[in-house]
């Protein structure tokens, strides 16, 4: 299968109005959105319910129309056309396959639409066969395939069109957990492998975290960040992005001094140096964002309290510390070398400041 130049997708000012059927006044589904994804990259669309992905995504393809705003394929404004006329090709939650048909006619399906010569069509649907791993498979029918089998032959249908951008709408959301994981591991390689470029929502952050070169992470119609996995996770902007991507605490505390993104906090007469985002000002209430993994427990510290539960999940000791009236999660990974410390204990938090991050 020869590959075929991917293309950018672009964003300008988009909005999608929805009434809200209960109490008949309209929102912002998608609220003046402005987005570019470079051609080649895999983009994940994440959020929680009702943020917006997945009307952004079916705006894109075309099976919704903003109500303000233009969308480019490329360098082409694609409002106006149909989803058949969009070099794009969707992968659904629910396969969306064809029962009467087998996998190769369901793959070659589209093709044929396009009336192209039979030996065409065969060569294509082959290769995608061999691509997804499912050759001499094309006789069986969909229902005789496990869940996995049916989504690969979602994928070798969107893939054999060879569209411009791959769009996909939690298109692992009903496999086990197992197979999930597979799964998004097999689409990525192949995205790579074909160099296409992919759009993907999901609400599932560990497969948005694991599969893209970058997050746009959206809330109540807004992108609250966009970056790559790491400037996510390590650098959120706000506290609602620090809460929704992996396990999180809060310190509270008191901006001292600031100076670009560096800052120094106060918490409880401790100094703490971190890197910040947003204009901080001195006397700011502040909070310090401490992944549960970025401390470890000691005898001694200036930052400490009381051990409430301290339990062996294998590779980490979980621990949960009361300081004042925050409660911290700690995972001290690797803990047959460290000390074990039981509920009841005092202990303190150990540190790199350049493992925390102010918010």
């Amino acid at each position: 299968m020869e590959n075929k130049s991917p293309k950018g997708v672009r964003l300008v000012n988009i909005t999608k109005i929805y009434q809200d059927p209960k109490t008949k006044k309209d929102f912002a589904a998608v609220d003046n959105v402005s987005l570019d994804i470079a051609p080649g990259s895999f983009v994940t669309l994440l959020g929680p319910s009702g943020c917006g992905k997945t009307t952004t995504l079916r705006m894109i393809a075309g099976f919704e129309s903003p109500d303000d705003g233009q969308i480019f394929l490329g360098d082409d404004a694609i409002n106006e056309l149909t989803p058949n006329k969009r070099d794009t090709a969707m992968v659904f939650q629910s396969y969306a396959l064809l029962p009467h048909y087998n996998v190769f006619d369901n793959i070659a399906y589209g093709l044929k639409l396009r009336k192209l010569p039979k030996d065409e069509i065969k060569k294509k649907v082959m290769d995608m066969l061999e691509l997804v791993e499912l050759s001499g498979m094309e006789e069986r029918m969909t229902n005789q395939l496990s869940g996995g089998q049916q989504q690969r032959v979602a994928l070798a249908r969107a893939l054999v069109m060879q569209p411009g951008v791959l769009l996909f709408d939690e298109p692992l959301s009903n496999l086990d957990a197992k197979l999930r994981v597979t799964m998004r591991t097999e689409i990525r390689k192949i995205q790579q492998k074909l160099g296409i470029t992919a759009i993907y929502v999901t609400h599932d952050q560990a497969e948005a975290m694991s599969i893209s070169d970058e997050i746009i992470l959206m809330n109540k119609g807004k992108i609250a960040q966009k970056g790559t996995p790491q400037e996510i996770y390590y650098k959120p902007k706000s506290e609602f992005v620090a809460d929704f991507i992996g396990e999180v605490n809060f310190l509270e505390g008191t901006v001292k001094s600031s100076e670009g993104e560096n800052c120094v906090v106060d918490v409880n007469g401790t100094e703490i140096k971190a890197e910040s985002y947003g204009d901080l000002k001195n006397g700011d209430k502040c909070k310090i964002v401490i992944r549960p993994e970025s401390v470890e427990l000691a005898d001694t510290g200036a930052i400490g309290g009381e051990i409430l539960i301290s339990t062996f999940m294998g590779a980490y000791q979980y621990y949960q510390l009361k300081c004042g009236d925050t409660v911290l999660k700690i995972h001290d990974y690797n803990p047959r070398g460290h000390k074990i410390y039981q509920a009841g204990e005092k202990a303190y938090l150990s540190f790199e400041n350049s493992t925390l991050h102010i918010l």
